[in-house]
């Protein structure tokens, strides 16, 4: 089996996290500037079988795009580009970044280390994971 790879995008950074090769668990990979996205998963893609792209999906409350959906569309867009053969896949976000710094509270991190945006992003991007693994 091929990995899954998960994408919470940002405008400055993309937090991104995968599963192991059966499936199973997800983790967190890494946090890239969002400059640096699409180079990193060509690299990434060259190293390791990835079968499918999951990208959150950030709604309001009411259910309607947040603010970033258009950045993440154009997104999107580039990904299909360079990677025709590995579809995308869209997941609700909703409450992923509270959700992230709550499991980093809970995880014993000191207040400091709670104010690293990049590990926020990454555990975002393994809560997207693991809640689609949940939904399979």
């Amino acid at each position: 089996m091929a990995r899954i790879l998960a994408i919470d995008f940002g405008t400055k950074r993309t937090g991104i996290a995968v599963t192991d090769e059966l499936q199973i668990i997800a983790s967190g990979l890494t946090t890239v500037s969002t400059k640096e996205l699409l180079p990193f998963l060509k690299d990434y893609t060259q190293k390791e079988s990835v079968e499918l792209f999951l990208v959150g999906e950030p709604k309001q409350m009411n259910n309607t795009a947040s603010e970033s959906e258009i950045h993440i569309k154009s997104f999107i867009v580039k990904l299909e580009k360079v990677f025709p053969s590995i579809p995308i896949q869209r997941v609700d976000e909703r409450f992923t970044s509270k959700m992230a710094f709550q499991t980093m509270i809970d995880s014993g991190l000191k207040k400091n280390q709670r104010k690293n945006k990049s590990l926020i992003d990454e555990i975002s991007a393994t809560l997207i994971l693991q809640s689609f693994l949940y939904s399979k």
